[in-house]
């Protein structure tokens, strides 16, 4: 459809395009329906040539016309190239500066006697480190501060336990006194052991 534009040198409607485009090409009325070249695709085509920057559109009145020039095409084409240049010159002063960080990095890290052993020593302590720390999981089990939290843990449980037999005993005496069910009943009906009794 851009050569359409650059061949005609002219602008037109939507309408204009959309009968002219498939003849343009030379497709006849039978390929048109083979290759399936609706007006939506025309319509399509035209807005991304639009929104590319190739295809100019102004709204005159209520219509919108449409037109492209070569010579706008070429001008296109150089600010393309244009852009394209600046950025590659970006992207080069980037990468010089880049290589220079990274030699200024590499300065004072030469592979000297003393950096050697230096890093060696590095190794051997992270490596003792973490030995150290598995030797410190074996024991974190007598840990005080986690021995003190299990104990707060276990007062809180047994609080609660207690609640809930209390809550239980209430239930009972209620089902005593109301239905006249004995206490061995009432915990044979609910699966409660005889010796059911609160956590000393």
């Amino acid at each position: 459809m851009e050569d359409l534009f650059y061949e005609t040198k002219d602008f037109f409607q939507l309408k204009e395009l959309e009968k002219m485009a498939p003849k343009q090409k030379g497709i006849g009325k039978d390929q048109l329906a083979r290759i399936k070249i609706a007006k939506a695709s025309v319509k399509d085509v035209l807005q991304g040539l639009v929104d590319d920057n190739i295809v100019k559109c102004e709204k005159i009145g209520t219509s919108n016309y449409f037109w492209s020039f070569p010579s706008a095409a070429l001008n296109s084409r150089k600010r393309k190239v244009d852009d394209l240049e600046a950025e590659l010159e970006q992207l080069t002063k980037r990468n010089e500066d880049i290589k220079k960080s990274i030699a200024t990095a590499q300065d004072g890290r030469e592979d000297t006697d003393s950096r050697t052993e230096l890093l060696a020593t590095l190794a051997e302590l992270e490596q003792r480190n973490e030995e150290d720390k598995l030797e410190l999981q074996k024991f974190r089990e007598c840990d005080p501060v986690l021995l003190q939290a299990k104990d707060k843990a276990s007062v809180v449980a047994k609080d609660a336990a207690n609640r809930w037999t209390d809550n239980i005993f209430t239930v009972q005496a209620y089902c005593r006194d109301k239905f006249m069910m004995s206490g061995a009943d009432f915990n044979s009906n609910f699966g409660l052991p005889e010796d059911f009794d609160n956590i000393p």
